[in-house]
C-alpha cells in the first residue's frame, strides 16, 4: 500500500498530478483544491490512498492529512467511492463538510458532482456525530498560518490569458508547458513574467 509520495510535480491536469518520486512517475488523482495549489517543478508531500477495483489501480492524493482523512471516512458510507468522495473534497474544505454533516445540510453536500441529495442524506445519516469538529477546525487553522507563498508570477500570467479569454485549465496548462519547455525556473521572476506569457500564447495559438 502506498501511503505517501515525496517528489516533483511534473504536472497538473483537470483531474490529477503527474509526480516524480525517485525516478518513478506516480499518476495521483486530487481535488480541484489541492491542484490549485500545485505548479510543475515544485516539491510536494503526497498523502495517499490506492484503490483497487475490478477495472484499475488509482491512487488519491492529499495535501494535508485532515483531508486524507475525512476522503477515508467518507468512503465507508455505502455507496461512495473514491470519486465521489474527491468530487466532495473538491467542493467543500474538509471544515465545510464537517460542518454540512454536523447542521444536516444535504443542500451544501448536494453541490458535489455526482452526488445527488439521497447520496448527501446517507452521508449524514452515517457519519453524524463520527467526526470531531474542533480537531478539523484546529488543522485548518494551522494549515492558514504555514501555507506554503504563491506563486505570483505565475498567477499573473494565468490571469493575463484568461483575461484574453482563455479557460483556467488551459491557461495552467500552457504556462507549466512552457517554463518546462524553456527551462525557466518557477517561482516566476518579474522579469520572466512577459517571456512565460509570450511563450504561453504561442503554445496556446498552436494549439486552436
Amino acid at each position: 500500500m502506498i501511503g505517501m509520495l515525496t517528489g516533483r510535480v511534473e504536472s497538473v491536469e483537470a483531474d490529477a498530478a503527474l509526480i516524480d518520486a525517485g525516478a518513478v512517475g506516480y499518476e495521483v488523482r486530487m481535488s480541484a483544491a489541492d491542484l490549485g495549489r500545485m505548479h510543475v517543478g515544485q516539491d510536494v508531500r503526497v498523502y495517499t490512498y490506492m484503490n483497487v477495483s475490478q477495472d484499475a489501480i488509482t491512487l488519491h492524493g492529499f495535501l494535508d492529512r485532515e483531508a486524507k482523512k475525512t476522503f477515508l471516512q467518507l468512503i465507508k458510507v455505502s455507496g461512495i467511492g473514491p470519486k465521489v468522495a474527491q468530487s466532495l473534497l473538491s467542493t467543500l474544505t474538509p471544515n465545510q463538510l464537517a460542518h454540512a454533516i454536523a447542521d444536516n445540510d444535504a443542500a451544501a453536500l448536494a453541490k458535489a458532482p455526482g452526488l445527488g441529495k439521497k447520496g448527501a442524506q446517507k452521508i449524514i445519516l452515517e457519519l453524524k456525530g463520527s467526526i470531531d469538529l474542533s480537531q478539523i477546525e484546529q488543522s485548518e487553522t494551522v494549515k492558514a498560518t504555514s501555507v506554503a507563498p504563491v506563486d505570483t508570477g505565475m498567477e499573473q500570467v494565468i490571469e493575463g490569458l484568461m483575461n484574453l479569454g482563455w479557460r483556467q485549465q488551459d491557461a495552467q496548462q500552457a504556462v507549466d508547458e512552457a517554463c518546462r519547455e524553456n527551462e525557466i525556473a518557477t517561482p516566476l521572476s518579474s522579469e520572466d513574467v512577459p517571456r512565460v506569457l509570450r511563450f504561453a500564447l504561442t503554445l496556446m495559438d498552436r494549439g486552436r
